[in-house]
């Protein structure tokens, strides 16, 4: 299946928080959207992998996602090295998105700046046609995705673009809500974690007002861009 729009990300819930309102707005609109979570989120301090699981099953539903599959690879321990970068790149070639996106740049958790290396490295070499990658036992051909964006975490970087979800902050709520083992819920007795706290719900659903504002709309999200965007016509911008 070609996707229009595929997300890398380190764990599940990175892309719902990070980019869930753009993933459900353009899924709406009819373009085929998908996410490949590169680790199973096994060392977080709340929930289990098996949760983890079926909560981005659930996610997937809620932003109507064409695809969504995880790598696998260790949470915490992947490496932007040769190995990895030929899984990713198998996975590129396999969807030929237009639009790849990946976790911020920089971020306090180390896996996200690291992802979001190994997803730009990752996106040139699959263009390459001497990188040989199978798929189902057969030859895959070589894809680079015509676009780069990084959407923003917790750590704050001012956007490049900014992308209107303000029909949107519903889904993208509930696609984050949907992790429940991993979410602030005052009823849960696990251990308190940065993103379990009331306090980083708020920041989320503040950066969205802060974004919006920017562009004259409600809410937003912000994404960073690695090289320069065009546009036919001025009128294109809104």
């Amino acid at each position: 299946m070609k996707l229009d729009i595929l997300v890398f990300a380190a764990h599940p819930d990175d892309a719902e928080l990070g980019c869930g309102g753009t993933l459900a707005k353009h899924a709406e609109k009819g373009f085929k959207v998908g996410i490949a979570d590169l680790t199973r989120g096994e060392l977080g301090t709340r929930g289990t992998p098996e949760i983890r699981a079926k909560e981005a099953e659930k996610a997937a539903q809620i932003l109507g996602l064409a695809v969504r599959e995880n790598l696998g690879l260790p949470d915490g321990f992947f490496q932007n090295e040769p190995k990895t970068q030929l899984k990713l790149i198998s996975v590129i070639r396999k969807y030929q998105p237009d639009i790849v996106i990946a976790n911020a740049v920089d971020d306090r958790h180390p896996d996200h700046g690291r992802a979001a290396k190994l997803v730009n490295d990752s996106c040139f070499l699959a263009g390459l046609s001497k990188i040989a990658t199978f798929y189902e036992g057969k030859d895959q051909l070589p894809w680079r995705p015509r676009a780069l964006y990084h959407f923003i975490q917790a750590r704050y970087i001012s956007p490049d673009i900014i992308v209107d979800i303000s029909d949107y902050w519903d889904k993208k709520e509930a696609s984050y809500m949907a992790y429940q083992s991993q979410m602030f819920n005052p009823d849960s007795t696990e251990p308190a974690t940065y993103i379990a706290s009331k306090e980083f719900l708020e920041l989320v659903k503040a950066r969205a007002v802060e974004f919006g504002n920017a562009i004259g709309k409600r809410y937003g999200e912000g994404f960073t861009i690695n090289r320069k965007i065009g546009v036919n016509l001025l009128t294109d911008l809104i």
